[in-house]
This record gives C-alpha cells, structure tokens and sequence, in this order.
C-alpha cells in the first residue's frame, strides 16, 4: 500500500472528529453568561494562570505570546494558548455527557500540556517553540477521540518526542487504547535523536516494545555501556539479561561474571566462536599463555581491519595487550638491568618474533635502551631469521611506524633496513626504500596524531646516522604536503607543513625561525639572549633531595667549581649559591640535601623558590639530581620562565610531557633509563661553561662534545631536546587548530 495513503487512513478517524464537538475552534463562540462551575472554578484559574504566565515568559506581560519566531507564529500561538484554550474550557465546563471527575481530569491535562510547554519551549531541548498550536489541536483532538474509544496513535505522528510526552505525562490518555504503542513510537524517536542516551531513557521506560531491539543498538555501539546496565538488578537490567540477541546474551554473561571486564578484549572472538569463555579463564593467570593469546587475537583484529570489519573492542585488546607486555615482561627486565643476560631476558626465550614485535611497539616510552638492544630486539631478529622484510610482511605491517620510530631512536634502524633484500633492477627503489616512503606516506588518513608524532620523533636520530634516509624522508614529506594542498585536505596539508618545517629546522645553516614558523621555540638551539634574564644574569636552580645519594651527589656538586672562575657562598642554611666571577654572570642557586624525613628538602626548596621570586631572580635553567620518584617535586616547582630542564634521574624521558605543561618553552634532557652521575656532573659543568663565556647552545655539536667528555655507557640512554620533536609536532598541531578555531 501507498505510504502516503497509508498515513492518510491511520490519520482519518482524527480528522473526521476534529471536525466534530471540542474540535470545532474557529468560531471561539463563548457565551457570555457563561460561568464554571463553583467546584471546578479553582481548576479553571489554575489553567488561566498558566495561560498569563506563558504570555510573559517572551520576557513581556501582556496578552500576546511571541517568541520572536515572526508575526505568524506569534498570531498562531497567541491564538492557541489564548482564544483557543479559552473555547476549550468552556467546552469541558458545558459539556453535560462529561462527569465531575472527567471534568477536572481534562482542565488538569490543559493546565498541565501549558505549563509544560512554558517550562520548556525556552529549552534546548525542550518542547519545539513552533509545536505549541499542534499542542493544543491535538489536545482537542485527544479529547473527542476519548469519546470513539479509537486508538490515539496516529494523533501523535507529527509530534515530537517532546511535545507528545507533554500530551501523555497528564495521564489523562494513559487508558485510551494505543497508548503503549504510542509511548513506544515516543520512545522510539527520542532514541533515533540520541543514540548515545539509550539506556538511560529505557530505564525510565524499560516496558516499551522497542526496547529489546534498542538494547541490540547499544550492544553494537557500547558494549561497556550496556555492560554497565546489565549488571543491574533494576527492570531493564532483567530485560538486558533475557534478551535473546547473541552479542547482548555475551555481555550479559560478562557482567554477571566477577571477572567480566577481563573478556572484553576478546568479545569479537567470542562472538564468532574462535574463543570461549572457559578458555580465557584457563589462561588469565598464565603470563605467557594470556599474553600469546592476546597477541594471536590481535593480529586477527588488525587483519580483518585491512579489510574494512574493524573488530569489536578492537581498542580495548591494544589497550591490554599494552599493559600485559609492559607488567609481565618489559617491567621485568628493565628491573634486572644489572643481572646477567641468561637471567634477565629468561622471560622472553618462549616468545616469537611476532610476540617480541609487540612487547617492543607496546613500552615505547619505558623500555630500557638495554633492554631493546640487548634482548627484545637481537632475540626478534634471529627468531625471524634475520630477516626485517619477512617480519613486517607476516604482521601485515601492524604499528609498523611506531617500530621503525623506536629503531631509530635505539639506532638500530640501519641495521633492520639492512636485512632487506637489494632491488632486483638498477634504478628501482628497493624495499627497505619504500617502506621508508610509506612512512612519511598517507599520514592524514591515520586516526589521531600517533603516527606523525612517531614520524617526527624518528627524523632526529635518523638523520644523526642515516642521513641518505632523512633526505628522502625530508623530499617525501615535501611530496605529500603539495599532494594534500591539491587535494585540498586541510587536516594533511596542516600535518605535512608541520613536518617540513620541523625537519628543515635540523639544518642549522638555514636558521629556520620555529616561533615565526610554527609559533614553537627553536629545537636545536638556545641563544645565549634567551637565558638571560632583564638585568643581564643567568640564572640557574638545581634542586637535590635529602636521601642518602642525595647528600653524596651534593657534596661532589660543591666540589664541581674551580675558584678561578667561580665562588662558592655556602652561608645559608638552606640553600648555597655559585656565581662566576670572570665571563658572563652565571648565578646557580642549590638547595641544600636536609633529612627527607623531616621534610627539611621540602622546605629548603621552598625557601630557595620563594628567594628566588622576591628577588625578581627567575631561573631560565632548572636541574633536577635526585631519584625517579622525586622528580614530580622539581616539576611541581619548575619555574615557567625555564628554557633548558634537564632530568637527571632514571626515566626522566617519561616526565617531558609533563615538564611542558609547566614549561611549555623548554628544553628537555633526560634519561630513558639509569641516570648517572657520572653524565649529569659532565653536563652541568659543560654547559655552565659556554654559558659563563656567553655562547648559544647548538645541541647537536654540543652533545658531540659531551659524548667526548663521558665514558659510561648511560650517556647512549639520555635524550637531548632536538630528538624530542613529537612534543614539539603536538604542540605546533593544536596551535595551528587553534588559530583555525
């Protein structure tokens, strides 16, 4: 049957009534004797208070209602809550088939559907402003329908989910038949306009017929959504846990479960049959045995995702398999990092070179520089039979740039490139080649901006030592931005101009200005003008703890300084200060290492800061000596006005976000593994010393010069600031949307 046909015979019994009885509005004839009754009069000026006080919620107290919609809205709702409403009144009041009882239910239902419009026509999501006269018509309608006990479902076709509520909350429908399947179609369409408030909507209507095939959209759509509410013991919880839906029943088994929120990584595979519950409960205590099994789930995820059926939870078993690979092994050797080989990569001998591929992609940022070169990644390779190609090739290059980021920055991508096979013909690009060009490739259609960060962390350390492959890189990256400026993708062309600029800022002999470019500060490079501060001083603040290393380590500070070039003020008891005496003013201020237990470091920082602020004395250099777990206390303090913060401590390299938050002009120098003495004393003592004879600070022939001064093999973990250029690429991103913005 014709759709429109069809509408049309549903909406006919209401069409004919309303042009019987109550319906029948255009006259307004009124008699003017007329008077309600003395028991209903109260009913009555509860609907004309109504009435005024929807007149003056346009901000005017008259007689007019006008919602500033233009003069024919104004005339058309000034007519139905006035003249209309009025007839309306009269017509219950002089209605003699009509009871007591039937009387003040219907004045309460007009006093009622009035003030729920006035309460939220003003709304953002309140009743539509525009709705009002079909309000009241419908009301009419409703009324003369009572009488044909015909259905009222099709009075509420062209209502919205707003207004139709606002006709069934007065309660005064609620025995008509097609009652339930009307608050189903409300229900309904509240739910098409937002989908992301289900659930919440059925809880308050978890009778409604729809509900079982809306509890399978959630399922579709939030599936730790519909977690949540199924393990509830409230109705719609009961009605979650009958439904017959297989993935709604598989969420319902997992919310009952005390383990529930471990199954989510495999909910897909659960679903189709390629895992079962009792399997995963078999291996959630065995390490190895859970971690494999995320690893074999993973690579089915991404495989299907290649081909366009992304996984459920898909997010869900990175997350985990992330957090199984950092606790259980990475954690692990990074502890033993003094034990021999045999012991402190015994955990790892049962692994693939598959499964090493992921615990390596997965503690990018916390696995030590050791425990990549000397375990995961060597193990990986000869499991793989040294072969690069064929491992990416097996994982269908899955996070493939993350791995070819952290290669670089252990610099052992030459070495991995390096088991490549040659190209077949002279003049073509071999693998190794293109894998670099894919890199640097399509980077606007990855998510979020993992990709480009990993991109832009990995051009320093390439460049350092492969220098042929950061030119094509550079010559890539300028092929894709003039590709997306084409296609006029703004997203891409933002991205791509970002890299360029970054990667022709490691070419110090250009003098690319980073502030002018990207509205960041130069990476390569601190001018000796940016340190000083207005009276022409630098001004540097190190911060030492009062633990046992502590005290040590400040004792040796003190010694650091030859009297020639500078002097030693150790007068206050909270702190000392150094200050050059021949070359520029160099002033270090230290706090003294007093007993951590009775919190006397706390207060001499605090002390030493609170100088240092009176005194106008702001540090541009701020150093932090002292163990892992101290240094969210230097933060704490870091000075805003700090260009260079250098983190001495173990895995500073994990604190660099966290220090631009404070500092968002900083230079960062940390560790991604054991700090040492033995490279932090070197640093401060060559640094302080180009500074005190006035020279910038050119941080790649400046760590060239460091590496000759130091011996220990800790130096190859520390990270100088021009490699941390994915901070930098964030940062340059978010500015440039919010100039957009």
């Amino acid at each position: 049957m014709n759709g429109r046909l069809l509408a049309y015979l549903f909406f006919f019994p209401w069409m004919t009534l309303q042009g019987q009885g109550l319906a029948s509005v255009d006259s307004f004839d009124i008699p003017k004797s007329y008077k309600p009754a003395f028991k209903r009069e109260r009913n009555h000026e509860l609907v004309d208070q109504e009435q005024s006080r929807l007149f003056a919620s346009d901000g005017k107290a008259d007689t007019v209602f006008d919602p500033s919609g233009g003069p024919v809205l104004r005339d058309r709702l000034t007519r139905a809550f006035g003249r209309q409403v009025d007839w309306l009144q009269y017509r219950i009041e002089a209605d003699s088939t009509l009871e007591h009882r039937e009387k003040m239910s219907q004045l309460y239902g007009l006093e009622y559907l009035i003030r729920s419009y006035r309460s939220s026509w003003t709304g953002r999501e309140g009743i539509p402003v525009a709705e009002g006269a079909l309000l009241v018509e419908t009301y009419s309608t409703l009324l003369n329908g009572a009488r044909q006990r015909v259905s009222i479902r099709p009075a509420f076709y062209p209502l919205s989910y707003e207004g139709g509520m606002a006709l069934l909350g007065s309660d005064r429908f609620t025995l008509l038949p097609g009652y339930r399947e009307t608050l189903n179609d409300l229900v309904v369409k509240y739910c098409r306009q937002h989908p992301d408030r289900i659930l919440r909507k059925l809880q308050l209507h978890p009778e409604v017929a729809a509900a079982d095939s809306l509890i399978v959209v959630v399922a579709k759509k939030q599936p730790r959504l519909l977690y949540d509410y199924a393990a509830a013991l409230d109705p719609l919880g009961v009605r979650i846990r009958y439904n017959n839906h297989p993935m709604v029943k598989t969420i319902a088994v997992m919310a009952g479960s005390k383990n529930g929120q471990q199954y989510f990584p495999f909910l897909d595979q659960l679903l189709n049959g390629k895992v079962s519950f009792r399997e995963i409960d078999q291996l959630r205590d065995d390490t190895l045995g859970y971690y494999k099994l995320l690893v074999k789930t993973q690579r089915d995820y991404w495989s299907r995702t290649l081909q366009g059926d992304t996984a459920f939870e898909f997010e869900a078993l990175t997350q985990r398999l992330e957090k199984k690979a950092k606790e259980d092994f990475v954690h692990v050797i990074n502890g033993l990092h003094d034990a021999a080989p045999s012991v402190r990569f015994a955990c790892l001998q049962s692994l693939t070179a598959e499964e090493l591929y992921y615990l390596a992609v997965a503690s990018d940022g916390v696995i030590y520089t050791s425990s990549f070169v000397k375990g995961i990644y060597p193990l990986m390779m000869q499991r793989i039979g040294n072969r690069g190609d064929s491992l990416l090739r097996i994982l269908q290059f899955d996070r493939y740039r993350k791995f070819i980021k952290m290669a670089a920055g252990y610099n052992t991508l030459g070495d991995f490139l390096g088991t490549f096979p040659p190209a077949v013909n002279p003049g073509e690009r071999s693998e190794a080649e293109q894998l670099m060009r894919n890199f640097v490739s399509q980077l606007e259609q990855t998510s979020g901006l993992e990709s480009g960060v990993d991109v832009a962390d990995s051009y320093a350390s390439i460049r350092e030592f492969q220098k042929p492959i950061a030119d094509q890189m550079l010559e890539q990256v300028t092929r894709e931005g003039a590709r997306n400026r084409s296609a006029g993708h703004k997203r891409g062309e933002t991205i791509y101009r970002i890299l360029d600029v970054l990667f022709r800022s490691a070419d110090t002999s250009q003098h690319l200005d980073l502030t002018r470019e990207l509205g960041i500060p130069p990476v390569y490079q601190v001018p000796y003008r940016l340190l000083v501060n207005d009276s022409g001083r630098v001004v540097i603040q190190i911060f030492f703890y009062g633990d046992a290393d502590g005290k040590s380590i400040f004792q040796g500070f003190l010694k650091m300084f030859p009297t020639a070039n500078w002097s030693v003020d150790e007068s206050n008891p909270q702190w000392v200060s150094v200050k050059s005496r021949k070359g520029r003013p160099v002033f270090l201020f230290a706090n003294r290492p007093l007993p951590e237990e009775t919190g006397g470091d706390d207060q001499a920082q605090a002390a030493l800061t609170a100088y240092l602020r009176d005194k106008d004395l702001s540090p541009t250099i701020t150093i932090h000596r002292g163990h892992s777990y101290f240094a969210p206390s230097t933060i704490l303090r870091l000075s805003p006005s700090s260009r260079i913060v250098f983190l001495g401590s173990c895995g500073g390299y994990h604190l660099i976000h966290d220090v631009l938050k404070k500092a968002n002009d900083a230079h960062i120098i940390a560790s991604k593994q054991i700090g040492a003495t033995s490279v932090n004393r070197p640093f401060l003592q060559l640094l302080t010393e180009k500074i005190r004879q006035g020279q910038d600070i050119d941080w790649i022939p400046f760590w060239k010069e460091l590496d000759r001064l130091v011996t220990v093999k800790e130096f190859d973990d520390y990270i100088p600031p021009y490699k941390n250029l994915g901070a930098l690429f964030i940062k340059a991103y978010q500015r440039e949307m919010e100039t957009r913005e």
